[in-house]
């Protein structure tokens, strides 16, 4: 029910729509003024004040003294008795009623005997917020006949359940509103978003409830709802899980959205036709301006003849009588001025203000002029900039109404009235300042529906949608972005405000001491924020989001407002350049790391901890110390690029008009770019990354020894040149607001604020390029002609994905609008440059690959690292697995940028060392992703996914030199890469006979295998790989390793090979549409191939006694049928849709020469066995295949060499009696 004078004055008074009469029309206006001044024998004056009062004509006497407010006073008082007299007709409503307590009877609230759980009243009337983990509570009032609602604005968009109860339904911990008898709930978390007003109506006349969002009904909920009689009805009442905030409004004040025909449980001041009326009259008055500033001959007649009194004379006189009128009434009902700021002031104002440019401010001013000279209005201000604020959570964004949508002219109302130092004074000793603040830089998130209204028609790069779609989508993308910038320029403008606004206390404050206050105070507030379940009481996101991109563009484009009292610092490059791209000196202040301040000692640091940084880094006079160094100092001289060298930062250069051209038509480039920049691991399939990013398979796996003992000087720290500590300068206190300061509130938002939505942003790109991919396989599978069943469908399934992706489709555009426009952008690289040379925080490595991964591209790719973030990249390399960082989370982060930098040759000198330590039991996953992708090209069956790039092969032999020169860390590493793969093969193989049990596939379980299958096939890859680049650690030495190579690859064929049936094998892992040649045995199967070919091939290049015999080794494991037939099972594998060309036929050759080998030396084997005697008490007793040929000291007990060494790489105590093993004694050793 969103009438037009509704939306556009933001709240109505539901009694009388304001300002929307024909007399608010300039035509009618001055045909009412000329008709009342065409009879020569009145006086004007008269006529001017009846039409401004809207009495009727000739009612106003001649008058014999000149207008004053008296005189206009006195009109009204006896003009208007009607509205005085109709007034009780607001208290006779029969069908509510309110349980008061004797003082304010007709006031609704909450009954606090009927909560259950903890909800606080946390802001005046009725925001409430629940406290505990299930709250409930009832209205002290109830209806049971007539049309009702009430109205409640979202704070937060999780579960709150909203509707009405009758006084038996059970509030429980667990239950609420509609979980039990007589009680009736909506909850819409999964349509709703913050800002939503969502109406609650119920229909006793017709017996049914129904609920409205945001003005638009969502249908009938709930029919034939029981009768209830005079002593008892239906109350409003809520339920709330923990941190969820709502504002009930039950009538205090206006509705956001009236519905029509239902009426709010609280009656609206009696005074409110009477204000409404009056406010009516100055618009009229206001109205005489446009009339007098009119080129009319009628009028230009009357003045000549001073038949027509100008508005100057009329304008004082009137004016004052109808704001002493209007507060006089206020005077006698205070309770009544909240609901007219809220209602008639605002849809007055809004309406002779504008909503769209150019406004209105000389008749805003003139009326400010006005109602600032009476001592009431303070209060009545104080209500109208809530209302303001409340307005910037509520409105949406109106494709019709672009640029000038949303909360543009709420914000722009605000910050033309702050700029008053009175209402600004006020608005800052308001106890809620910093809730008013936080409502003005608020915003509306659309919602699913809410897009599809902003965003009608949608196009992407192959889809077959209509081609006017592309245009249109283009158009209204660059309309709201408009919107949007608008919106964020009048942000910055009330941030400019408050800087500079210097608060009358004593002693004197400096510029910006108030905004600092209200970051610092944001920031503890929203301290655990980042958590999956976040306190209680925390910002909304829009509110960190908005106040990061107003920091940003402060720091990056300048602050535009000249140096306020020498706090902010100039630059040689002119004042105007932004902090973040000033070149030369650079300094930080050592206090914002060590500073023990409650809003900061939280901080996710890179070393951790305030804490622990506070013991580490001792520093005695913070205050005095500043950090300074030479911008590009960790670069090397010849490929250095700063702000101050020839070559510029990407953030500071221009590009070729291809790419700018690709920049201005971002929908073009989205889809060709959505493929490749969807995941940050691309090697990896999409769900898998998913499933492991949650760390659940992680915690299963058994304790291993860590890799974290590594020390400092092992990772060839580079220091940073020409850093420095020297003395602040003295005039510089730590009160004042300082960039550098922001610059590190900056980071902290971004952790809390920005990379949420960054995260959800690359789940959409994602999941767009995902269903895609299934959306044009679904029209293949329909092109081949399926049968008929079969058709319908693929159908049925193709219609899903297209919605999925066009769903996709608008909220990238809706992020790019929103978080990605180009000057975001460029702060966003400058801060990745700054950061990286202090080292201050981890989160700019996630805001790295925002711009990487950014659609349409900040910059080429070809220059995105060279020209600025060459030492960021150095940075990631170096020290993703250092010691130093506390943070498992953060060392995680930057492991996972690594899979992203292999493709810099330039920069794997340090990885192959740093990425086998790094190989333990949490960071396993992301490093065997990294091994997988820098080895690609290297196994059998890779050719069909292109050769091995540079950075691989440049990367294969270091890793090969690697573990060559360092046998310990390869042993430990080969160690681990053993024992994972072994469980997650049981694991997978667990899985599937579970399923083969029930004979069904279910989808979790079916998820589960698949996320398994998918790592023991990367893990087997690795290992492919090592047999090929390191042979020498299974052929050379102890048998160990090859031994538990061969156990491992018939354990794999095993659990691959033995299930009964084999389609099922496959319907266990390929899920719906998935094609064969995506999901196949021959996957596993192919890298256990390549190893056993590449022990072959190995062994041929040395000599017979220098290497273990890998024949001889397999025919050891025994069971000569299951063996053959297992190694038979590779031979005869269907390999076409994995291998291609005649390199595959002499490869598959060599397979079968292996088998039959293999089956001439088991069938030795087998003859020697028969000859020796069973009562062989020498050998050892854990693998009965060898000589006990060493013991345990000091515990002496015996085993085979083979045995102790594979036993000793998990665990040093004695497998026999537990005792802590000192060392290894070889038998032959102490005899001799």
């Amino acid at each position: 029910m969103a009438e037009d004078g509704l939306r556009i004055g933001g709240l109505s008074s539901g009694l009388a729509v304001l300002l929307n009469g024909e007399g608010t029309k300039e035509n009618s206006l001055k045909t009412h003024l000329v008709s009342n001044c065409d009879d020569f024998g009145y006086q004007s004056v008269e006529r001017s004040l009846e039409y401004v009062l809207g009495l009727p004509n000739k009612s106003v006497s001649s008058l014999a003294s000149p207008v004053d407010s008296n005189l206009v006073r006195c009109i009204i008082q006896n003009e208007f008795p009607k509205l005085h007299a109709n007034s009780s007709v607001f208290r006779n409503r029969d069908g509510v009623c309110i349980s008061g307590d004797g003082c304010t009877p007709h006031i609704i609230g909450l009954d606090e005997s009927s909560i259950r759980g903890d909800i606080r009243v946390i802001k005046p009337p009725l925001l409430i917020e629940s406290l505990a983990m299930f709250s409930s509570a009832r209205a002290n009032a109830f209806v049971w006949k007539g049309k009702w609602m009430y109205e409640v604005i979202l704070e937060t968009s999780g579960i709150q359940q909203l509707g009405w109860a009758t006084v038996s339904c059970p509030f429980t911990d667990h239950k609420g509103v509609g979980d039990a008898d007589d009680s009736y709930a909506f909850d819409g978390r999964r349509s709703w978003v913050v800002g939503d007003a969502i109406g609650c109506c119920i229909d006793l006349d017709c017996n049914e409830i129904s609920f409205y969002r945001n003005g638009v009904s969502l249908g009938p909920a709930f029919h034939g709802i029981r009768k209830m009689g005079p002593g008892s009805g239906y109350y409003p009442a809520v339920s709330l899980s923990q941190g969820e905030r709502c504002e009930l409004n039950f009538g205090a004040r206006p509705f956001r959205f009236p519905i029509e025909r239902y009426l709010p449980l609280q009656a609206p001041p009696f005074l409110v036709p009477f204000a409404t009326q009056l406010l009516y009259c100055l618009s009229r008055l206001l109205g005489l301006h446009s009339v007098e500033q009119a080129k009319h001959s009628s009028v230009q007649k009357l003045r000549r003849l001073k038949r027509f009194v100008s508005r100057e004379e009329l304008f004082y006189p009137v004016s004052h009588g109808i704001c002493e009128e209007i507060f006089s009434v206020l005077g006698v009902d205070v309770w009544s001025t909240e609901y007219i700021a809220w209602g008639p002031f605002l849809s007055f104002v809004m309406e002779m203000f504008g909503l769209q440019i150019p406004h209105d401010y000389s008749s805003l001013d003139r009326v400010l002029d006005v109602f600032l000279e009476f001592e009431g209005s303070n209060l009545l201000f104080e209500h109208f900039i809530n209302a303001l604020a409340c307005g910037c959570k509520t409105a949406p964004l109106v494709l019709e109404d672009c640029p000038c949508s949303g909360s543009y002219p709420y914000l722009a109302m605000a910050i033309h009235i702050l700029r008053r130092q009175e209402l600004m004074v006020l608005w800052w000793k308001s106890p809620d300042f910093e809730f008013l603040f936080e409502g003005f830089l608020s915003r509306k998130n659309p919602n699913k529906h809410d897009l599809e209204s902003m965003i009608p028609s949608v196009s992407w790069p192959g889809s077959s949608e209509d081609v006017s779609y592309e245009s249109s989508m283009l158009l209204t993308t660059r309309a709201l972005s408009e919107a949007v910038s608008k919106i964020e320029e009048k942000r910055r403008d009330l941030c400019r405000l408050v800087i500079q606004f210097i608060p009358p206390v004593t002693p004197p404050q400096f510029p910006g001491s108030v905004f600092r206050t209200f970051l610092q105070n944001l920031l503890l507030k929203n301290r655990g924020a980042d958590r999956n379940l976040p306190p209680p009481g925390v910002s909304s996101n829009s509110v960190l989001v908005s106040l990061y991109t107003v920091i940003l563009h402060f720091l990056s484009e300048g602050f535009g407002m000249g140096d306020i009292c020498g706090w902010l610092k100039g630059s040689e490059n002119g004042p105007d350049v932004g902090f973040l791209h000033r070149g030369g000196h650079r300094s930080f202040p050592v206090d914002l790391f060590l500073r023990n301040d409650p809003h900061q000692n939280d901080s996710p640091r890179l070393g951790g901890s305030f804490s622990h940084l506070s013991k580490s880094n001792r520093v005695y006079d913070e205050e005095t110390e500043l950090i300074r160094w030479e911008e590009g100092c960790m670069d090397d001289e010849e490929t250095r690029v700063t702000h101050s060298s020839t070559k510029k930062p990407c953030c500071c250069s221009c590009y070729n008009d291809d790419f700018t051209r690709i920049s201005n038509y971002p929908i073009g480039y989205t889809a060709k770019g959505s493929s490749v920049h969807c995941s940050s691991i691309p090697e990896r399939s999409a769900h898998v990354a998913t499933e492991c990013s949650t760390g659940s398979l992680n915690d299963e796996i058994e304790d291993k020894p860590s890799s974290s003992y590594r020390s400092e000087s092992e990772y060839s720290y580079r220091p940073v040149q020409h850093m420095r500590f020297v003395p602040r300068e003295s005039n510089m206190s730590s009160a004042t607001l300082r960039e550098e300061e922001l610059l590190d509130i900056l980071l902290l938002l971004y952790h809390i604020g920005l990379a949420p939505n960054f995260k959800q942003a690359s789940y959409y790109m994602s999941h767009q390029s995902q269903s895609i991919s299934l959306m044009e396989e679904a029209d293949k599978q329909i092109r081949e002609k399926a049968c008929s069943e079969q058709l319908k469908r693929l159908k049925e399934a193709r219609n899903g994905y297209r919605e999925e992706v066009i769903d996709c489709v608008r909220q990238c555009a809706w992020y790019r609008i929103s978080l990605l426009s180009r000057w975001k952008q460029r702060g966003m690289y400058a801060t990745c440059m700054w950061t990286v040379q202090l080292l201050l925080v981890l989160t700019k490595v996630d805001c790295f690959h925002v711009l990487r991964k950014s659609d349409p591209p900040f910059v080429p790719s070809s220059i995105f690292i060279k020209q600025g973030l060459a030492s960021f990249v150095t940075f990631v390399v170096t020290h993703f697995n250092d010691p130093r960082i506390s943070s498992a989370d953060l060392r995680d982060l930057l492991l996972q940028s690594i899979s992203v930098l292999v493709h810099y040759k330039e920069y794997l000198s340090r990885m192959p060392k740093a990425l086998l330590s790094a190989f333990d039991n949490r960071s396993w996953i992301p490093v065997t992703n990294i091994l997988l992708r820098l080895c690609k090209g290297s196994g059998f069956g890779c050719s069909k996914h292109g050769e091995s790039s540079s950075s691989s092969v440049v990367f294969q032999r270091l890793l090969g030199e690697t573990c060559v020169n360092d046998q310990e860390l390869f042993s430990a590493f080969i160690n681990r890469l053993f024992n994972t793969l072994s469980w997650t093969m049981t694991e997978f193989s667990v899985s599937v006979r579970e399923m083969q049990e029930k004979y069904q596939v279910l989808e979790f379980q079916q998820k589960k295998c698949n996320v398994i299958f998918d790592l023991s096939c990367n893990l087997t890859r690795v290992l492919e790989f090592s047999t090929h680049a390191i042979p020498q650690a299974f052929l050379s030495g102890a048998e160990t390793n090859l031994r538990r190579l061969t156990e491992l690859i018939v354990f794999i064929l095993n659990h691959i090979t033995s299930a009964e049936d084999a389609e099922f094998f496959d319907l266990s892992l390929r899920r719906h549409g998935q094609s064969l040649e995506k999901v196949n045995q021959g996957m596993i199967l192919a890298p256990l191939v390549g190893i056993i070919l590449n022990l072959l091939n190995a062994g041929e290049h040395m000599e017979r006694r220098e290497y273990n015999d890998v024949v001889s080794i397999f025919a050891n494991m025994g069971c000569l049928d299951s063996f053959h037939y297992r190694f038979q099972y590779l031979v005869d594998y269907n390999w076409d849709g994995t291998c291609r060309g005649d390199v595959y036929l002499v490869k598959l050759a060599q397979l079968e020469n292996f088998l039959s080998l293999l089956s001439q030396s088991q069938s030795q084997e087998n003859t020697i066995c028969r000859g020796e005697t069973d009562g062989d008490d020498g050998l050892c007793c854990i693998c009965y295949a060898c000589e006990a040929d060493a013991q345990f000291s000091p515990c002496s007990h015996r085993s085979c060499y083979g045995c102790i060494t594979r036993h000793l790489l998990n665990c040093h105590r004695c497998f026999f009696c537990n005792a802590t093993v000192v060392d290894v004694v070889l038998i032959s050793e102490k005899t001799g």
